[in-house]
């Protein structure tokens, strides 16, 4: 997996609301906040089915109903495709 042409993230960070630029690293981050923790729970046991299948795994870590969120694929060295693809799964399910 290659990382992404500076044009492609441009693209992609366009459609990722909420995802900013990790400072120092090439990965991108988003922070969400659940009603409470089982919300928080039961969306990142949804995400975790999603990732498996496309076998790309987020950095995250969860308190109470906030999760916190990095995607970067450590084998490229950065930011690639299958980041986007997981970012927008990750976005549909906090919907």
């Amino acid at each position: 997996m290659e990382r992404l042409s500076l044009q492609r993230r441009e693209e992609a960070m366009k459609r990722l609301v909420g995802w900013t630029a990790v400072e120092g690293r090439d990965a991108i981050t988003r922070s969400l906040r659940f009603k409470d923790f089982n919300a928080a729970f039961g969306f990142m046991s949804r995400v975790a089915l999603a990732a498996e299948k496309l076998d790309h795994h987020p950095e995250w870590s969860n308190v109470y109903n906030r999760v916190d969120i990095i995607l970067s694929t450590h084998d490229a060295g950065g930011l690639t495709e299958r980041d986007v693809m997981l970012a927008e799964m990750i976005d549909r399910f906090a919907e």
